[in-house]
């Protein structure tokens, strides 16, 4: 009679399932970051592929000036500022 009580509290204790549940939900998230990464990558690279051909064309303006006073550009179009 020992034994059948013994196995009846096996059976109806429940402190593992906890830990499985965590297991199981654990694995989910872990297979669910998997499955995003997985679908970002591509874009990711293609992105960074972009932002590298944009970066490479820029040109780097190392003068500052001729030396007579004239920094370059004054950012003026050419527009009087009257409007007609």
């Amino acid at each position: 009679m020992k034994l059948f009580a013994n196995v009846k509290n096996f059976f109806a204790d429940e402190s593992g399932a906890v830990t499985v549940d965590w297991v199981v939900l654990t694995a989910a998230i872990v297979g669910l970051g998997i499955a995003v990464m997985a679908s970002v990558s591509n874009g990711l690279e293609d992105l960074s592929g972009d932002i590298e051909d944009q970066l490479t064309s820029q040109g780097i303006n190392t003068t500052f000036g001729t030396g007579s006073g004239d920094s370059g550009d004054s950012g003026d179009s050419g527009d009087s500022g009257s409007s007609d």
